[in-house]
């Protein structure tokens, strides 16, 4: 069941930044003058990559992000502080070394598939005197951020000198540090919190072999657990999910409908760990979390982020989601239903008490959804169906009522209200569609006002909770 709102986070990310460079286009052709493609380009775009996509992916979150890292003093460095900018992020801790080259990746994608990447930059340690500086800017900022995040992608800004002395400070201050890693040694990551390589990362850097079908898993994750001094290991397993290895191992399971790039979602992994882990959830709640953004980003074209309204949405959509899950706050279900009709959804809104559910309900609700593509019910609290229906209701508690309801087929969101008419939840919605029974024909229906407009279903003859608790009765 979703909690309420989330406290403000500040997260520091210190890594490699970089630019993702795209060139998107069709191709028809071959070269006459070699035997390649030709593409034609219908669009250029740049977008944050590396530890920017952490960053980029944190502030998709809502999260207050610092960052500390090494640029050079070229149009690729000023291009990435001017993007870093517009997001609203604070450049002030970024180090510019003329003597280095900004890391750049141009990708040339011809219809969704990626033709060529060619790479501009540097891969040289960065100087003891800039390590010193991010030493003394991590040292300034630790006391107010919530969570750290490493993430490396050896370009010489992460190294072995500079890595050990960031454990060791943050350690110090209690701030658990999260690390994306890369090459062979994780020797320099030891103290981390967690780290999150890929099985192909895992397998190079414990000189264990992947196997088939991942049997030699659990052997890697715990070699990297003892290796590195983890409370926790993380090893992602693309399409596969990803798995846990604390006291044991667990696997979670991903559920990507469509992948079109997988660029950039070790980023975003990342970033959702950190979000989520910093919220205060527990490990696997952060895997989940963690899993689903990566759903989601794979599902668009060039290094992406997830919204936690993309993040809500995708859940929602899963089949086999838990159910309480699509029980919602009303601050919850505002912000998911803007997200839902920005992606022109059509909002169907109902309530009631549905103190014993039975197949007048499941048929009315059936019905309402029908009207629309998203249907949002509203339930009275026990407290509400009290002052409308005595003290010997609700038979079954606002919770069990809600559970049920959240677990039907037809039914997308649940939302608890505890007034007497569901008004205020209704102009929380602003539905397109406010359904009510046929019982409702020429009488007032509240938050009429509010809706698009209003249809009456008509309700199944004897079919109502009320027969149901007299039919108890009389059979005792």
């Amino acid at each position: 069941m979703e909690t309420a709102t989330t406290p403000p986070l500040h997260i520091l990310v210190v890594g490699d930044l970089m630019i993702d460079h795209y060139l998107w286009g069709e191709c028809s052709r071959i070269s006459p003058e070699a035997p390649v493609q030709v593409v034609d380009v219908t669009e250029e775009r740049a977008v944050l990559g590396g530890a920017g996509n952490v960053v980029n992916n944190l502030v998709a979150f809502g999260v207050k992000v610092s960052v500390a890292g090494v640029i050079g003093g070229d149009e690729a460095g000023r291009q990435l502080v001017t993007m870093m900018c517009d997001l609203g992020v604070n450049t002030q801790h970024l180090l510019l070394d003329p003597r280095r080259k900004t890391s750049k990746k141009s990708r040339v994608v011809a219809s969704h598939q990626q033709v060529v990447r060619f790479d501009s930059e540097c891969r040289v340690d960065i100087s003891t005197e800039h390590e010193q500086q991010i030493l003394q800017t991590v040292e300034q900022l630790l006391p107010s951020v919530d969570m750290v995040l490493l993430s490396d992608y050896a370009k010489g800004v992460l190294t072995p000198a500079l890595v050990p002395q960031l454990m060791t400070l943050c350690n110090g201050q209690g701030k658990r540090v999260l690390v994306d890693p890369k090459g062979t040694d994780y020797a320099k990551y030891r103290g981390a919190y967690l780290i999150t390589p890929n099985r192909k990362e895992a397998a190079l850097a414990t000189a264990i072999p992947v196997g088939r079908e991942d049997e030699n898993l659990e052997s890697m994750g715990f070699a990297l657990k003892r290796l590195c001094d983890l409370t926790y290991a993380i090893i992602t397993l693309s399409e596969d999910g990803m798995a846990i290895f604390g006291e044991t191992m667990q696997r979670i399971s991903t559920h990507a409908k469509e992948v079109y790039d997988v660029t950039g979602a070790g980023d975003t992994v990342l970033a959702a760990l950190g979000f989520s882990l910093a919220s205060g959830k527990d490990i696997e709640t952060a895997a989940h979390f963690a899993n689903s953004a990566a759903a989601v980003v794979v599902g668009k074209l060039g290094s992406a982020t997830a919204t936690l309204d993309e993040i809500e949405e995708y859940e929602s959509s899963l089949h086999k989601a838990a159910s309480d899950t699509h029980i919602k706050t009303f601050d919850g279900i505002q912000r998911i239903v803007g997200y839902l009709k920005s992606q022109d959804k059509r909002i169907v809104f109902t309530n009631g008490c549905f103190d014993i559910l039975h197949l007048g309900h499941i048929k009315s609700l059936e019905k309402a959804k029908s009207f629309g593509d998203v249907l949002v019910v509203g339930v009275n609290s026990d407290a509400s169906v009290r002052r409308l229906k005595g003290d010997d209701r609700p038979i079954n508690p606002e919770y069990d009522r809600a559970y049920l309801l959240a677990a039907l087929e037809a039914v997308d969101y649940v939302v608890i209200f505890d007034q007497d008419t569901p008004y205020e939840l209704v102009k929380r919605v602003m539905p397109d569609v406010l359904v009510k029974g046929s019982d409702y024909r020429d009488k007032e229906i509240v938050g009429s006002d509010l809706a698009g407009e209003v249809k009456l279903v008509d309700i199944i003859l004897g079919k109502s909770t009320t027969r149901v608790i007299d039919g108890i009765k009389e059979e005792r």
